[in-house]
This record gives C-alpha cells, sequence and structure tokens, in this order.
C-alpha cells in the first residue's frame, strides 16, 4: 500500500502483449521479422492505406522519398525487401524526414532498416527516405503493417516495386504477401468443468483446495488430463478479463511456457505465448493447440485445449513430461488486450509432472518467509515501537521508580526498542533469503527498508553511549536520538505503505490502506490527546506569585489525576494497537 501517488503509479495498467499496438512507444523489434502484431486476431484483408515513392528505379547511393498514406491509424512497420524474398532481411535503410511521428529500429541487425511509430497518436501521413545500399538486388518492394487499432490491422501491405536500371522486368508471382496461417476452430463448451475425477482421472490444481468449478462460482481451477500423446486442459475461474496458466523452471516470472484465456466481448481467445523476464508475455502462433473450447456464464470463464506432450520443431513450448512449478493468474482485459495481474498468482508449493499420476493440489499466493517478514515488520513499527515511545515521551513521572537501578519507564522503554530492533533485523534477512539476493522489482521499499534498519541498529549503540544526566553533551545526545528515532518510524511507515502493496504479500485491498492510514492517525491522534493534556496539566500546576490569582488545585492532586488520566489513554491505545495488528497479521495469515 502507498500513499495516493505510489498507489497511483503501482497500479499503472500497463498491456501484456508484444506487438506493434501494445508497444505506443514503437519499440518493436521483435515485430521485425514476420511483422505481423501478435494480438491473438485475424488481420484485415482490404487494405484501405497505400505506399507511394518518389522514383520508381535506383541505384546504390539513392535516396527515394517514400510515403505511407491512408485513414488514420496510430500504428506501423514500415521496411524494404528483395521482391524475390520477401520474407528475408530488410534492405537498405531509411533516414527520417519527421522524428516526432517516425523513428528508425534495428532489425536483423541492419541498422535503420525499419521505421516505426513514436506514439499513439493518429496519423494519416508518414514521409521518410530510404537509402539505396551499394550490395542491393535487381528489385525491391515496401511492405507495411499497420495499425487502426488493437484489433483492426492490415500485415504486409504491399507498396510499389522499384528497379535497378538495367535490371530485367520483374514479374510479379500470383501473391507478394506472405500467407498468414488459418487460425485452429474455435468451439463452444455445453457444459460447466467439474472436480469429479481430480485425483483420480484428472491432474488438478484448486483454489480454494475442495472447490469445485461445477458448483463454486469463486473457484479457480486448473486441471491435465492425459490422453495417450496429448494432455487435455481444462482452466476455470470468475474473470471478467483473462485466465492464464505457466509453467516455470522455478517460482519467479520468466522464461516461462505460459498460456491464457482473453475475454472480448462475448468471446474467449485462447492464446499460447512465453514469459521473458518480468516483461510482457510474447504471444505465439495457435498452431500447437487444437480442440480448443470456451465458456462464459455468470461472470465465469472456462476454456479448453488439447497439446501434443512433446513439440520438438515449436520454439517456447515446454515438454510435459517434465516437472514445472506452475502459476495461475487472472487480470483485466479490455478489447481484447490483457492487462498486469493485480494480486501475486497461485503458485504451486513443488514442481510437478502433469502427465504423471493424477493428483488433487493446491497453491499459495505468498510464500510463508513473505509472510513472516510481513508480520515481524507489523509487530515491530504497530506496536513496539509506538508504546515505547509513548512512555518515554509521557510517562516520565508516571513511572518514575527504580527497577533494577534503571526507572521503571526507562527500563520499558529500552525493553520495547531493543525488541524493535531485534525484530527489524530478522525481518530484513528474510526477504534476501526467500529471493536468494537483492529484488530489482520491488520499487522504493527495500531501499526505504534498508535506512530503517540502519537506524535500528544506529539507536540502540547510540543509546550504549548516552552521557550522564549533567553532562553538556546530554542535550546533543537527546536531539540526535530524538531526531534518528523519529525519522526512522516515520520511513519504517512509509515503507509499510510501499511494502504492502507489493505483490508478493498479496494483501486484499482497497481496505488495508484504509487500515494502515487509521493506524497513523490513531497514533498522531493519541500523542496530540497526551500533549494537551500534558500541557493542562503543567498549567494548572503552576505555583504563581500574583496573589490576585487563585491556584485551582493542588500540584500533587492534578498529578495524581493526570497520572490516572495518562494510564487509561495507553491502555486504551495498546487495545487499539492490537485490534491493527491483529487485522493486519489475519490478512498475511489468510494467503
Amino acid at each position: 500500500m502507498a500513499v495516493p501517488g505510489f498507489t497511483l503509479g503501482a497500479f499503472i495498467l500497463l498491456l501484456h502483449v508484444s506487438s506493434v499496438a501494445n508497444y505506443p512507444n514503437g519499440k518493436i523489434t521483435n515485430s521485425c521479422h514476420r511483422m505481423i502484431p501478435e494480438h491473438g486476431h485475424s488481420p484485415q484483408s482490404d487494405p484501405v492505406h497505400h505506399i507511394s515513392v518518389s522514383q520508381m528505379t535506383f541505384r546504390p547511393g539513392d535516396q527515394i522519398k517514400v510515403t505511407l498514406s491512408g485513414l488514420p491509424f496510430k500504428g506501423f512497420l514500415l521496411e524494404a525487401r528483395d521482391t524475390e524474398d520477401l520474407s528475408g532481411s530488410p534492405i537498405g535503410s531509411f533516414t527520417l524526414i519527421d522524428s516526432q511521428v517516425s523513428q528508425l529500429l534495428t532489425c536483423e541487425d541492419i541498422q535503420g532498416s525499419a521505421v516505426s511509430h513514436t506514439n499513439p497518436s493518429k496519423k494519416t501521413e508518414i514521409k521518410v527516405y530510404w537509402n539505396a545500399p551499394s550490395s542491393a538486388p535487381n528489385h525491391i518492394q515496401f511492405l507495411v503493417t499497420v495499425v487502426e487499432k488493437y484489433k483492426i490491422y492490415w500485415v504486409k501491405i504491399p507498396g510499389p516495386i522499384i528497379s535497378q536500371p538495367n535490371a530485367l522486368p520483374f514479374t510479379t508471382p500470383e501473391t507478394t504477401i506472405a500467407h498468414l496461417s488459418t487460425l485452429p476452430p474455435v468451439s463452444h463448451l455445453t457444459k460447466s468443468f467439474n472436480a469429479s475425477d481430480c485425483g483420480n482421472k484428472k491432474f488438478c490444481i484448486r483454489s480454494p483446495l475442495s472447490c469445485d468449478p461445477e458448483k463454486e462460482r469463486a473457484c479457480f481451477f486448473l486441471s491435465f488430463t492425459r490422453d495417450d500423446q496429448s494432455v487435455m486442459v481444462e482452466m476455470s475461474g470468475p474473470s471478467q478479463g483473462y485466465l492464464s496458466f505457466a509453467f516455470s523452471h522455478d517460482r519467479w516470472m520468466g522464461d516461462d511456457d505460459a498460456y491464457l484465456c482473453i475475454r472480448e466481448d462475448q468471446t474467449v481467445y485462447i492464446q499460447p505465448s512465453h514469459l521473458t523476464g518480468r516483461s510482457h508475455p510474447v504471444m505465439d502462433s495457435r498452431d500447437t493447440l487444437e480442440d480448443m473450447a470456451w465458456r462464459l456464464e455468470d461472470g465465469v470463464m472456462q476454456c479448453s485445449f488439447r497439446r501434443n506432450i512433446t513439440l520438438p520443431a515449436v520454439k517456447n513450448r515446454f515438454d510435459l513430461n517434465t516437472s514445472y512449478y506452475i502459476f495461475i493468474a487472472d487480470g483485466a482485459a479490455d478489447d481484447g488486450r490483457i492487462y498486469k495481474h493485480s494480486q501475486q498468482p497461485l503458485i504451486t508449493y513443488e514442481k510437478h509432472d502433469v502427465t504423471d499420476s493424477p493428483k488433487n493440489i493446491g497453491g499459495f499466493h505468498s510464500l510463508l518467509l513473505l509472510k513472516a517478514h510481513g508480520a515481524l515488520m507489523f509487530v515491530a513499527w504497530v506496536t513496539t515501537v509506538s508504546i515505547g515511545v509513548l512512555i518515554a515521551r509521557f510517562f516520565k513521572p508516571v513511572w518514575s521508580k527504580a527497577f533494577l537501578g534503571k526507572a521503571v519507564w526507562f527500563q520499558v522503554h529500552r525493553m520495547l526498542m531493543l525488541t524493535t530492533s531485534a525484530l527489524t533485523c530478522i525481518a530484513f534477512v528474510l526477504p534476501f533469503i526467500y529471493r536468494g539476493g537483492w529484488s530489482w522489482y520491488a520499487g522504493y521499499h527495500p531501499y526505504l527498508g534498508c535506512i530503517v534498519v540502519i537506524l535500528a541498529v544506529l539507536q540502540p549503540l547510540l543509546a550504549a553511549f548516552r552521557p550522564p544526566l549533567h553532562d553538556p553533551r546530554r542535550q546533543v545526545f537527546n536531539w540526535t536520538h530524538w531526531s534518528m528515532g523519529t525519522a526512522a518510524r516515520i520511513i519504517a511507515v512509509a515503507a509499510m505503505f510501499l511494502g504492502m502493496d507489493l505483490p508478493g504479500l498479496n494483501l486484499p485491498g482497497p481496505w488495508k490502506t484504509y487500515a494502515m492510514i487509521g493506524f497513523v492517525a490513531w497514533h498522531v491522534g493519541t500523542e496530540i490527546v497526551l500533549e494537551i493534556h500534558a500541557y493542562r496539566l503543567s498549567r494548572n500546576g503552576e505555583i504563581l506569585d500574583d496573589a490576585r490569582i487563585q491556584i485551582l488545585q493542588s500540584f500533587t492532586v492534578a498529578e495524581a489525576e493526570g497520572h490516572a488520566f495518562k494510564k487509561a489513554v495507553l491502555a486504551i491505545y495498546i487495545c487499539g494497537n492490537v485490534i491493527f495488528l491483529i487485522i493486519f497479521l489475519s490478512a498475511i495469515n489468510r494467503l
């Protein structure tokens, strides 16, 4: 969780497709070769955009103006190819005329060999120069992919063919556009999946563990049924956007074999993909899937497909007769585009071979180490440090009697602060054990956490060298000790706000924001009440020389009443802190 600015930044929706349309900045080098936006939709057949050139012949070193024009469009990818090998590498390079709307790309290791958009604003015309290389083939054809919007695009629209002066006339083949594979057929499921064969014929992953998708709307369900050399996959869950699962060699996103069921209007598209690092899924061809079917009913999405256990000739598809961690995730989708999942995916506790003996298993959204990290930090910075600060600030006169050579308030304060430092240090190392090192995907949270740990360690070390009460350096110590402690508390609260938003902890929202704000208001309000009370107590206890002013009560009586009031406030405050702590720990424990 975070303050509003951080919360907004943490939940900015990011597109999950590697394509022309899904990269509004035009950085689409992955699409250079095929020039196909991997949107999971069929391209349009009749182009409404065209390419024109300033001349029809060229010599090596010539510069030819190329113009793309037509109805308004958002994205494009322009290349020049050998007319006799349109599936080959791009030829030559381009020079920009307007760098505000177009940019150069390096495709096939050829710098400036393609041109794309720089932003998603609508445009009707693009002009660039094409530079003929010294080793150019006899005939060149310009090809362009144009994206009007996510599901409306044209692939490899053919442009003019330009030729070298002495080249023989080029005979146009029957088609100059590479044929796109026909999308596999998709059918409609007639009935819901069920869990009756889980552990018997099906390898099932369910959340909650004993749920049945046929009877419970909130059931996330994934099953694998082996049939000779293929596996039938069924996936179900409450989603208005998309459902997905992935096979992974480890518990981290990256280099994974993933499959998505994406809702668009009243249709579901089934799409294989692969994950590279923590970037967006790269959509792959659906040719590897068979018997695809889907169903939408009452907010529940269900889809199924069959794929071979081994696909040796297909890149990015894992062999299913090997053990993997299995992820299940869901998220929002709009117009067929998918966005980052808002909560941590469900991950199996260990690796499994889905073609092995049928099982019925579950998974976790947050690992025990991360739960322990969050719980210890909450105990330290919601409970022990807060109570310790109030006792040092307001309870010196209340508990001034000596205990083991020191005042009671000091002993309680020191015990609570040492507990805070110990809990903080223990909690600090847990994420490093979990991640096996530093996490570069946790934003500012780990940096603030490091500062908090440093201050939490320095505070007791500084206190160990506290000067005597009447030493001239005591005032410097007091201010330094207070400043470092206050800074640690403020930074710790900020770190907790940010940490609660991290998907690894997976706390439910948006109540977590309100609960944390409530705790901060509760603590600040308690301090204000005690400050006002201390001020009123000091005013009532003043002994004034002016005989015209009557003293309302003796200092002894006021002091006794003040001590009782402080104890009552502290008791109420501790009860409130315990309630907040129970709320946070219950939320962590449920994951």
